[in-house]
């Protein structure tokens, strides 16, 4: 496992399964002794804590992961946080907000662009494994306003950047998971 993106809608499971990743791996190279002692997550959080409801719920976020655990919040410089990160497993959580992130920060379209692909080279780069999520959100109608729809497109290509570089992408429904593959795979008669 290099680099596993995990995509869906909202509550579909993401962030249980990531969390899941980390506790698994946790469990295979931690001492018996001493469990968790070497720090072997890295969880990169983009989430900002504008209002009440979002500090709920990067709190509620916060317990349901191991306090040894070395969390980064991280809004911006996802390719330096990344980067940054220390040997093990990187939970990035989320692609979604960070697109966002860079939209309310008065980024141009083409500058996010580089700045997902820097991020996801930062990503492949890495000795380590990387697990990022972000949501789908181009199943719905077409948004009405201009800066939906434009969050809708860019975020869209965001999330092709990272499952083009990833080794394995996961859709996910109700806390089932499906593989993604490169259409060609299915479509090359060769």
């Amino acid at each position: 496992m290099s680099l596993t993106v995990l995509i869906g809608g909202a509550r579909s499971g993401k962030s249980s399964l990531a969390v899941d990743i980390g506790q698994r791996l946790d469990a295979k190279s931690a001492a018996p002794s001493d469990p968790g002692s070497n720090g072997s997550v890295t969880f990169i959080a983009t989430a900002p804590s504008f209002d009440g409801d979002m500090a709920d719920r990067i709190a509620r976020h916060r317990t349901e992961r191991p306090a040894h655990w070395t969390t980064v919040e991280e809004q911006i410089e996802l390719a330096a946080a990344i980067s940054g990160a220390t040997a093990g497993l990187v939970i990035v959580d989320c692609l979604t907000l960070w697109t966002s992130n860079l939209i309310w920060a008065e980024q141009p379209d083409t500058a996010i662009r580089e700045l997902a692909t820097a991020a996801a080279s930062a990503a492949e780069r890495r000795d380590g494994p990387v697990v990022v999520i972000t949501n789908e959100v181009g199943l719905g109608i077409v948004p009405e306003n201009e800066l939906a729809r434009r969050y809708r497109d860019i975020h869209g290509w965001v999330n092709q950047e990272w499952v083009r570089r990833s080794d394995r992408a996961l859709h996910l429904v109700a806390g089932r998971a499906a593989p993604l593959v490169d259409p060609w795979t299915l479509l090359d008669d060769s």
